[in-house]
C-alpha cells in the first residue's frame, strides 16, 4: 500500500512538471514577456520624431516656414481641419506612443536598479509634457491612465509646466546615480542618440528646463538668471545636439521630411524665409545658408510662396517654385536637401537654439555684452550645423546682417536669427516665440500675418494660438470635458495659452 502511494505521488509530480513545461510553450525566450528598457527605447526615440515632424507640417504654415503650393489652404489661413486627426500627432505621441511605454521603462529601471534607463524615460517624459502643452495648452494630467474611466478632465497649463519641472528633476536624480546596474554599455543597447552617454542626457534635461523657464518670459516671475543657469548646464556644442538617426532604406525608417515618405510633396519654401536669406530683409547681405537650405527655380532665382496665395508661377517650369527636396515638380527627379533627405538625423533640441535662448535671457537681464556673445554663438553654431564654409562664416559675421557692437543689439536681431536657425527643424519652438511676442514684426523682422480677410472664417479675425486636441480621442469621446475649457467652440484654437499671458 505504501509503495502504491509513493508511486502515485511520483506520477503526480511528473504530471505537474510536464504540465508546467506545457504551459511554458507560450513563453518565447526570443521575445521577453516583460518589457525591458533597451527594447523599448529605440521606438520611443522614433516616436519623439514622429509627433514633432508630423505636426510641424501644419505649424510650419502658421509661422511661415513653408506653405502649400495651391492657394487658400486652411492651415495657411491659421485654421484647422475639423473632424480630422490632422495636427493631432503630438497628442497621440504623448498619450499613446510614449505614454504607457515610458511608464514600463521607468518601472523596469526602478525595479532592477537600471537608473540610467529610468532617468532617460523620465527625461523623454518631461520633454513630451513640455512640447505637447506648448502645442495644445490644457492636457489630461491627474487622471491620465486611470483605469475604468471614459471621461477625463483637463488640467491647466500651469499645472503641466510644474509637472515638467518635477519629472525633469526626477530624471536628473536617476541619471546621476551610479549604483545598481548602471553602465554605458547597457544603456547604449537602446540609446540611438547618445550611445549610452548619461552626461549628454543630463544636458538634454537641462535644455528642457531652460525651455520651460524661458517660455514664461511674459510673467512677472520670469527669472533670466535661472534660464542662463540651465543653458550653461546644457549643450556645450553641436556635438551635444539631440539628433535621432534615420537609416533611410525604406519608408519605415526614412526621415519623415525625406522624399521616400513623400509627406512634403505639396509644400514649398515661404517667401518669408527667402527674404530673410536672400538679402531682402538684411540690408542686401546674402546669407551663405541660402544655397545650403533653400532651392532656386530652374532659372536660378530663389522664390517662395506668400501665405494663402500659393505658387503664382506654377504654370511655368522655369519659374515654378521647387519642392523642399530641391526638385521642380514635373521637371526633375526626387533627390533631397538639408533636412529634407531620407537619411538625415532629425534634431529634437540643438545647441544653437539654446544659445539664442541664453542671448534673449541676457538681453532681458540687461547684459548686452554677454547677450551679443551668445547671439553670435547661436549664429555660428547653426552655420556649422548647415555646413557653411569657414570663410563664408567669417564674411557673414562681419557683414551688416550681424550686429557686432553690444550697444546696437536689439531683441529683433536675436529673435530673427533664432527663427532662421530653427527653420525646418524647430517649428514648435518658433511658434512659442511668435506667440510670446504676439507675431510682432518689430520682433521678427519682415514678418506679417495674413490680413483679417485671409484668415479662416472660424478665427474671428484672430491668429492661431494653439492646436485643438486630437479629434479621434477628445472630440469623439471627451466632448463634455472639452465644454469646460471652451474646446468645442469653433475659435478655440485662437485662445491664448497661459504661458504667453502676462
Amino acid at each position: 500500500m505504501k509503495k502504491i502511494k509513493i508511486l502515485a505521488l511520483l506520477f503526480l509530480s511528473l504530471c505537474l512538471g510536464s504540465c508546467e513545461k506545457y504551459l511554458d510553450i507560450n513563453q518565447d525566450p526570443s521575445n521577453p514577456q516583460v518589457a525591458e528598457g533597451h527594447v523599448l527605447l529605440p521606438a520611443l526615440l522614433q516616436s519623439m520624431v514622429r509627433g514633432e515632424a508630423f505636426d510641424s507640417r501644419y505649424i510650419g504654415q502658421y509661422i511661415q516656414n513653408w506653405h502649400i503650393s495651391s492657394a487658400g489652404n486652411t492651415w495657411d489661413r491659421h485654421g484647422y481641419a475639423a473632424g480630422s486627426d490632422a495636427a493631432g500627432e503630438k497628442w497621440r505621441q504623448h498619450y499613446y506612443a510614449l505614454g504607457q511605454n515610458l511608464l514600463l521603462q521607468i518601472k523596469d529601471g526602478e525595479e532592477k536598479g537600471k537608473w540610467d534607463y529610468s532617468g532617460v524615460a523620465k527625461a523623454i517624459q518631461a520633454w513630451s509634457w513640455q512640447s505637447t502643452t506648448d502645442y495644445h495648452g490644457e492636457m489630461i494630467l491627474k487622471e491620465m491612465f486611470e483605469p475604468n474611466r471614459y471621461i477625463f478632465d483637463y488640467d491647466t497649463q500651469e499645472e503641466i509646466y510644474a509637472e515638467v519641472v518635477r519629472v525633469a528633476n526626477n530624471a536628473l536624480t536617476d541619471l546621476n546615480r551610479t549604483d545598481g546596474i548602471v553602465s554605458t554599455a547597457s544603456l547604449a543597447r537602446g540609446d540611438l542618440v547618445y550611445k549610452g552617454d548619461r552626461s549628454k542626457w543630463i544636458k538634454f534635461v537641462y535644455g528642457v528646463l531652460a525651455r520651460n523657464a524661458h517660455h514664461l518670459s511674459n510673467k512677472s516671475t520670469y527669472n533670466p538668471d535661472k534660464v542662463i543657469e540651465y543653458v550653461d548646464k546644457s549643450f556645450a556644442s553641436n556635438a551635444d545636439n539631440f539628433n535621432v538617426p534615420h537609416a533611410g532604406t525604406s519608408s519605415t525608417d526614412a526621415n519623415f521630411f525625406g522624399p521616400t515618405r513623400n509627406n512634403m510633396g505639396s509644400y514649398r519654401q515661404s517667401a518669408y524665409i527667402v527674404a530673410l536669406l536672400d538679402g531682402t530683409i538684411f540690408k542686401g547681405v546674402k546669407d551663405p545658408r541660402l544655397a545650403l537650405t533653400l532651392s532656386p527655380s530652374v532659372d536660378g532665382v530663389y522664390r517662395g510662396v506668400n501665405t494663402t496665395f500659393g505658387d503664382p508661377n506654377s504654370a511655368n517650369a522655369n519659374t515654378r517654385i521647387p519642392t523642399l527636396w530641391n526638385t521642380v515638380p514635373g521637371v526633375t527627379a526626387l533627390t533631397g536637401k538639408y533636412m529634407f533627405q531620407d537619411k538625415i538625423d532629425y534634431p529634437i533640441l540643438t545647441y544653437s537654439e539654446l544659445q539664442f535662448i541664453k542671448a534673449e535671457a541676457l538681453f532681458k537681464k540687461g547684459d548686452r555684452a554677454k547677450a551679443l556673445e551668445a547671439y553670435k554663438n547661436g549664429i555660428t553654431a547653426h552655420m556649422n550645423y548647415v555646413g557653411v564654409a569657414a570663410k563664408d562664416q567669417t564674411d557673414y559675421l562681419a557683414s551688416a546682417a550681424v550686429v557686432n557692437v553690444a550697444a546696437d543689439l536689439k531683441l529683433s536681431d536675436i529673435m530673427t536669427q533664432k527663427y532662421i536657425a530653427l527653420w525646418g527643424i524647430g517649428c514648435l519652438e518658433s511658434w512659442v516665440d511668435m506667440r510670446r511676442y504676439n507675431y510682432s514684426s518689430d520682433v521678427f523682422l519682415g514678418f506679417t500675418l495674413p490680413v483679417t480677410t485671409q484668415l479662416s472664417a472660424d478665427n474671428n479675425g484672430k491668429p492661431a494660438q494653439r492646436v485643438r486636441p486630437r479629434y479621434n480621442s477628445e472630440y469623439v469621446w471627451n466632448r463634455n470635458s472639452l465644454d469646460l475649457i471652451g474646446g468645442n467652440n469653433t475659435d478655440y484654437h485662437t485662445y491664448e495659452l497661459w504661458f504667453s499671458k502676462k
